[in-house]
Order: C-alpha cells, then structure tokens, then sequence
C-alpha cells in the first residue's frame, strides 16, 4: 500500500534493524514517516487502521518479546532550525528523528551549552523528554523550552511547555497521562551560547581573579562565587566549572578524573563531551556490538526511614541525597515491605541509590545464561549476546528485581518499555 510518493507500507518486516537489543521479532505492517508532514498524513489513515499501532523512534529504550500483530510507525523525521538568539542564548528546534547524540554534537560543535553531559545517549529527540533522559547530573528538562505533539485521534498540534511536560525522574506527562495519545513531533531547546568567548576558557585563578576572558566579563571571587556574569548571573566556583555563561557539570561520576586524565584543568564544553564520550563507550556496550538499550532500571528512590534502616545493615550504601526542592521529590519512593510513598508524599523522598550497586550486590554483575545476560562492567545494563529472546532477558530482568528487593526492600523498576 503506498500512503504518498514516499511512503510505502511494507508486510511482514523484521524489526532486529529498528531496535538496540536487536531481538528477532516482525512487524505485520511497518511504514516510516521520515518528514513532519508525513507524520501528520499517515494520521489521516488512523481511522481506516483496525489494528494496534506502535510509535518507533530509534527503538533504544524497547525490547520486544514477540512479533507486533499491528502496525509500526517509525518516526524518522529530520531538521533542526534555530528559532531565535541573542549574545547570551539560543532557542533551537529539532524534529523528533533526528538522532540524539548527533543533536548534541551539533550543539556543542556551534558553543551551545547545555547537552554535553547527555552525549552518546542512543535514541532520537523525540524519544529524549519521553522518560526526561539523564545523565551525570543533568536532565533534558534542564533544557527543553517546549514540546510540540500531534493527538493521534485528533489530529491537532498541541505545544506542551515544560511545566506542562511534568518532567520527573525518568517521567513525564508523555509516558504516563499521554502514552499512546500523542506523537512528538520536535523539542525546542534553549541552550546558552559560549562562542563569543575566545577558546570557550576561563584560563585560571590569579589572586581572587578570574583571568583569560575578553572584556571582563567575569570580574573576580567574592567568598566562593564568582561575579560579574551578565544578567547577575552567578555560581559556586568550586563544584562547578565557569564556561562563558554556562555552568559545566562536572562532579557527577567520573567527569572531573577523566579531565584530569585528558590533561584538562578548565575544560569547555567541548572537553566535558569527549569526557563522558570516553567514560560511556569504557564502562557500556555499543549496541552495534552486543544488542542492550543502556540503563535496564531506574534509580530508586527512598525515604529517610528505610534510607537510615539500609545504612545500619550496608554502611558503604552509595546514595546521591535529594534537595527540599528538588523535582526528584515528587516522584515514587520505596519503603521495606510492600510500603510505597505516593507521588503527591513530597516530603518523604531522600535519597536516590544507584541501581546498579544494588544489582552487584546482590551478585549478578557478569551472570550469563545462553545469551542473556547483565553486562560486566555495568550491571544497570542488560545484554543479548546474539539470540536472546525478549522473553528471556525480560525473565533476568525479574529475576534481579526478585533478589533486589529480597535483599534491600526496595522495588527496582525498569526504564524500558517492553513491547509484547
């Protein structure tokens, strides 16, 4: 069946090309929108389509556990236009297919700060406010100005902002409130721009001075801030690095000792890139290699009770502590028991404990069978190492979550969506 010119709809396609895990598994009918207007055409036909649908983007954060009996949409659309800029920012849109990391290095290549943390994430830009895709400190919502969709029964637009995306911890309104309503069609990203500054370097200390910048643009040290950013623009200088007006994260994992590895004492945006880049691609598989979709499951998050009974028993527990206000409070917390704290407990939230030091815990760190397996230098991740079915590495998964929570008591969730 041909939808337009450019689009076919194709009978009995293998997906194993259109997903990470690379699991044998058939779509029934398989059509690729690869422009924002196709996307808004084939929604003509919805009517006419008696059969489930399925919305594939890069198919990194999916695994199926069988042939899909419907129909699968791959939204593949490409562009990325700038929608306005200043000396300080820059508003830039992207459409849902372009690929993530290659956003993200159009981003840093022109100066624009904001995304060179979340380098080397798999998936496209549509998939990326979905779950608010995170990494060493920073979240996408840190930086989405807007959202636009398209309802699928409908077929009106709708532009979402970000209070109205109710971003949490790998959450939003689209994976919950929305899912299977709505299409993203771009994500617009407001970015600070650095270029202006020659190297993008603040080059040292002298005294209680910020020195290397062109025209005083950072005046010096008061206590441990520094001042004189335009706009009153101001941040602790020993936690976080200066570039232009940005703030570079730079003490979440492994960022500041590999700078120091590469040599970098005041890096750009540039360098923190290349550091995570080098960090993802030591301790994660490429999918190209070994089928996976990154993180399996989401970091919990639990009380201070349960937080301080974990302590007592496991005093090396690593846990990152959550802020008053911070949005991690709003999401789901885990007690021992059967005990969950609901989303509106905001106050009760502490701690948030990597999933992947429980996992090791609790020895599964390198376990393999057939196929299947837990990655042995990241247990967050799950593995095929050739003919794993979804099944099977569904199957690991709940066994982990079951030694998880006999353990620790605390209920691991997973981050993939599992597509039966």
């Amino acid at each position: 069946m041909v939808f337009c010119n450019t689009m076919h709809l194709d009978q009995k396609v293998s997906l194993k090309p259109f997903h990470t895990f690379g699991m044998e598994a058939e779509a029934r009918y398989f059509v690729e929108a690869k422009t924002h207007s196709e996307v808004l055409t084939l929604l003509n036909y919805r009517h006419m389509i008696h059969m489930p649908i399925l919305f594939l983007g890069g198919g990194s954060n999916v695994i199926f556990t069988g042939d899909f009996s419907g129909i699968v949409i791959r939204i593949n659309s490409k562009g990325i236009v700038i929608r306005e800029e200043n000396e300080n920012q820059v508003l830039v849109t992207a459409e849902a297919g372009e690929t993530w990391d290659e956003f993200v290095q159009y981003c840093v290549s022109r100066g624009w700060a904001g995304l060179e943390n979340l380098s080397l994430i798999p998936g496209t830009v549509g998939a990326a406010p979905i779950q608010n895709i995170g990494a060493y400190g920073v979240e996408v919502k840190d930086v989405i100005e807007s959202v636009q969709v398209v309802e699928i029964n409908s077929g009106k637009q709708k532009r979402f902002t970000t209070e109205e995306c109710q971003f949490g911890y790998r959450d939003s309104i689209f994976k919950r409130d929305l899912k299977g309503k709505v299409i993203i069609l771009n994500v617009t990203f407001r970015l600070d721009k650095i270029s202006e500054l020659q190297g993008n370097r603040v080059t040292g200390l002298q005294g209680n001075r910020v020195t290397g910048l062109q025209g005083n643009r950072v005046t010096g040290l008061q206590g441990n801030r520094v001042t004189g950013l335009q706009g009153d623009r101001a941040a602790e200088s020993q936690s976080e690095s200066v570039t232009g007006l940005s703030l570079l994260k730079l003490d979440y994992g492994d960022i500041r000792p590999e700078l120091e590895y590469l040599g970098v004492s005041v890096p750009t945006i540039s360098d923190v890139r290349e550091a995570v880049c080098n960090i993802r691609r030591r301790k994660l598989p490429d999918p190209a290699e070994i089928g996976n979709a990154g993180s399996f499951f989401k970091n919990p998050l639990i009380c201070h009770e349960h937080f301080i009974s974990l302590q007592d028993r496991f005093p090396a527990i690593p846990f990152y502590p959550l802020a008053p206000d911070n949005d991690y409070l709003a999401e789901k917390a885990s007690r021992p028991a059967a005990h969950t704290i609901s989303e509106g407990a905001v106050k009760t939230a502490y701690a948030k404990i990597p999933a992947a030091w429980l996992i090791e815990q609790c020895g599964w760190k390198g376990y393999r069978t057939g196929d299947a397996g837990v990655h042995p230098n990241q247990p967050l991740v799950l593995v095929n190492y050739g003919n794993a079915t979804g099944l099977q590495i569904v199957g690991l998964a709940n066994q982990i979550m079951d030694s998880v929570y006999r353990k620790f008591g605390i209920t691991l969730e997973m981050e993939v969506n599992v597509i039966s």
